[in-house]
């Protein structure tokens, strides 16, 4: 019997007849009493999951510190620490981003069927083994036991391939890492063919959906999964962790992968320890001579600094007490954190002293060329940003073969925020590239271009050799006029089409699905599909904003902008903070001739959000066309502060600027247009008016 007080919140730990209870907050923060039916994980900390009507377990954000007590552990702790979640928040715990069957299962049981009933709104979940068992890795054991059986009874023990494993974790290629004469580094005596071992290992070690409940082992990741590039909500532009991203997205960017390290060549894949400890791991693959002395890291052999990991695998703790380091393996760059407000190794250990100090030593250790050397970081950050000339440095980025696969994906997918012609090309070229993720991120960014292109590039990979390829060419392809489509392509589109509806109902409990099938049932012209898909997406998490947003747009396609107007209204009542909502329902009042009160709610967007520059700029617009735009240019002036190249702002300073009488201040803007952007003959045309 236990109590642990969390931000004025006291819960109470306790057994009764034999079964485990906890006394807590509820669903709608009423306190209450709920069973504990499993307990979730084993170090550093452990979870624990309480049944709800209809299958549904949920996850306890209080849990306990496994580790030992000389370590700070042995202790009850919060997950949010001191940040309090309300009732009504996304992260609650009764929420649908806590909720084990869609969040977790997969991960942490063998053989998991999630077994979702749409139609009842309840699960059925199952599993072979309620822990991470054999299978899971080496896919279906009956063959084995199979083998097994016939080696005891006397055959030869290659009577079945691989011992009778789907997947085996030993090289059969007789394969050794061994040094070459003159290299500091070793290589793979015979080349990997496949990297089928990381698409294993990525199935829970990534970040990403599901996208098929018939999981095969030996197969590409993008085969049942949707993985998460390196994304701005996700990663710093640099491509190190921010958020809990696991490892995928970190080792696909390595020199490691590319060189065809894979993850059991550092980790025993039974227990994933490493197979020793401290440098002596790297030194199987980098020459201690070379890389184990003063001359190379210039720190004391005791301490942290001349540690491998702790330079080129920094560690960053999630879950309040679980460490975890950052697989992309890379050589820190202070100098590059200030700009790219990216963390580095060398501040993370002397956080007293800043990045010009640890440049320096940089510098000075290993020379000015380091420095000088691009990194992909920079054009991310610059992409990321939408300054004008990253968009050549992305597409030379993204057709670079010697760069790793996430990288060039990564890049792919920031061109869409380009819209020029340029791109195109590009695009059409790698769409038949041989990487399944460069494909796939083609897709996502063709997929919002002209139905011209959409066609181009979806039709060809409606045949493509991985699902998710075909599900996102068969989505986009939604989007294009049927009769632009070639006859002979329809009926495989049907068939794709039916793959990707199966897909999203896999997910059928979370909002997201319904989302999609309200895109899909939008594109297809059946509105009253789209509109039941919206609010059922709303149905199951208030707290998501697309759903409130799409559903608004197409009430105001349908000419219902009164019932657009209830739906926005009614998410600002729980959730006024959102500047997407209070920017649609700005756009709904200007519409409908309320100017001041979409005056209200654009300022509202703009405060809220200040990191979207559309916000900004359509209240701008909106001052200066109702007179007041000494307002107008303030607001364009700040917003240009946080974003210095952006076409609309740029454009609307010097157009306001020109209507006010301020000739000089409307040619300097209008000559920064023409310089980032000298292909657009509109602002070229400007120029020469203002010239004049």
């Amino acid at each position: 019997d236990v109590t642990f007080t969390h931000l004025g919140v006291t819960s109470r730990f306790y057994t009764s007849g034999g079964r485990y209870y906890v006394y807590t907050e509820g669903p709608e923060g009423e306190m209450d009493d709920f069973e504990i039916s499993y307990v979730f994980a084993i170090r550093p900390l452990q979870q624990y999951l309480v049944a709800f009507p209809g299958g549904r377990y949920q996850c306890l954000p209080i849990c306990w510190d496994t580790r030992p007590a000389g370590e700070g552990g042995q202790r009850w702790f919060h997950i949010y620490q001191d940040e309090r979640i309300p009732p009504d928040d996304l992260l609650y715990w009764t929420r649908v981003t806590q909720n084990w069957n869609y969040m977790c299962a997969e991960c942490h049981s063998t053989n998991v069927r999630k077994n979702y009933s749409h139609r009842k709104k309840s699960y059925n979940t199952t599993w072979s083994e309620i822990d991470v068992s054999c299978e899971a890795c080496h896919g279906p054991g009956s063959r084995h036991i199979d083998w097994a059986e016939r080696v005891e009874a006397g055959s030869s023990p290659d009577i079945i391939p691989d011992m009778g494993l789907v997947i085996r974790l030993k090289d059969t290629d007789n394969a050794t890492w061994v040094f070459d004469p003159d290299s500091v580094t070793a290589r793979r005596s015979v080349p990997r063919p496949s990297d089928e071992l990381v698409q294993m290992c990525s199935r829970c070690h990534s970040r990403r959906a599901v996208i098929t409940e018939d999981y095969y082992h030996g197969g590409s990741l993008l085969n049942t999964h949707w993985p998460s590039l390196l994304e701005e909500e996700l990663y710093f532009a640099d491509g190190q962790i921010l958020e809990e991203v696991y490892v995928y997205g970190s080792f696909l960017q390595s020199k490691m992968y590319m060189a065809g390290v894979v993850c059991k060549d550092c980790h025993e894949p039974h227990s994933g320890k490493v197979y020793v400890q401290g440098n002596a791991l790297c030194y199987r693959c980098h020459m201690a001579s070379e890389y184990g002395g003063r001359e190379h890291h210039f720190h004391d052999p005791a301490d942290e600094g001349a540690s491998c990991y702790e330079c080129h695998m920094h560690e960053r703790t999630y879950m309040v007490v679980d460490p975890r380091r950052d697989h992309s393996i890379r050589i820190p760059r202070p100098d590059l954190s200030d700009r790219l407000m990216t963390p580095n190794a060398c501040n993370q250990c002397h956080d007293d002293k800043s990045t010009r100090w640890a440049t320096q030593y940089l510098r000075e250790w290993y020379g000015q060329d380091l420095l000088d050397e691009e990194h992909y970081g920079e054009t991310f950050w610059a992409g990321r940003n939408r300054h004008p000339e990253a968009g050549e440095s992305l597409i030379r980025l993204a057709g670079d073969r010697a760069q790793p696969p996430m990288v060039r994906a990564t890049a792919i997918s920031l061109l869409g925020n380009y819209p020029e012609a340029f791109a195109m090309d590009l695009l059409r070229r790698i769409s038949t590239d041989s990487d399944p993720l460069v494909r796939y991120a083609v897709l996502t960014v063709a997929q919002h271009r002209e139905p011209q292109l959409i066609r181009d590039i979806a039709v060809p990979r409606l045949r493509d050799s991985v699902l998710l390829v075909r599900l996102m060419a068969a989505n986009a392809l939604t989007a294009v006029p049927r009769q632009m489509i070639p006859a002979g392509s329809r009926d495989r589109l049907n068939s794709v089409l039916e793959e990707y509806n199966a897909s999203l109902m896999i997910n059928a409990d979370h909002p997201s699905a319904h989302l999609n099938f309200g895109n899909l049932y939008l594109n297809a012209g059946q509105l009253d599909k789209a509109e039941a898909s919206y609010r059922e997406a709303i149905e199951i998490e208030p707290a998501l904003v697309a759903p409130y947003i799409n559903l608004a747009d197409l009430y105001r396609r349908m000419d219902r902008d009164g019932e657009g107007e209830a739906v926005l209204r009614s998410a600002l009542e729980q959730y006024p903070h959102l500047a997407p909502v209070q920017y649609a329902l700005g756009l709904l009042k200007v519409r409908q001739g309320e100017n001041d009160e979409a005056l209200t709610h654009l300022e509202q967007a703009a405060r809220l959000d200040p990191a979207d520059p559309q916000y900004s700029y359509v209240y701008a617009i909106g001052l200066n066309s109702t007179g007041k735009p000494a307002q107008a240019l303030d607001v364009l002036e700040k917003s240009l502060e946080d974003h210095p190249y952006d076409r609309n702002i740029l454009y609307s300073l010097a157009t306001i600027s020109m209507e006010q009488g301020m000739g000089d201040r409307a040619f300097e803007y209008a000559r920064k247009l023409a310089e980032y952007y000298p292909d657009d003959p509109e602002y070229m045309q400007l120029l020469n008016i203002l010239s004049d």
